[in-house]
């Protein structure tokens, strides 16, 4: 299976190597050439722009959005208008935020 990855941080590049790792074929792309070019070098098929990201992938497309939960409201939004441009057919949006619990340092709430 075929998977587009954007998004490259901590979490999205490590969804990225396990699915590499399971036998999957991922496209993938961030803000950062560095961050593409890692994956590149583990198997990955690079984009520098959301257009190459689209065009990369086969239909029927998918792709995963992870975004920091410090980027919020326009950003997302900006995003979403992107990504639902290129790919209209494959475009489902979901949000969580993980914070940290005040009273309980080091447990994880999701909203």
């Amino acid at each position: 299976m075929q998977l587009g990855m954007i998004g490259l941080g901590r979490m999205g590049a490590n969804i990225v190597r396990r699915l590499m790792r399971d036998g999957h074929e991922c496209v993938v792309f961030d803000n950062s050439p560095e961050s593409i070019k890692a994956l590149e070098a583990e198997g990955a098929t690079g984009a520098l722009t959301l257009e190459e990201f689209a065009a990369k992938l086969t239909v029927p497309r998918a792709a995963w959005v992870m975004i920091p939960a410090s980027v919020t409201g326009q950003v997302v939004e900006q995003v979403a208008a992107q990504v639902d441009g290129l790919l209209p057919d494959s475009v489902d949006i979901g949000v969580t935020i993980v914070k940290a619990e005040p009273k309980r340092p080091g447990r994880t709430l999701i909203d």
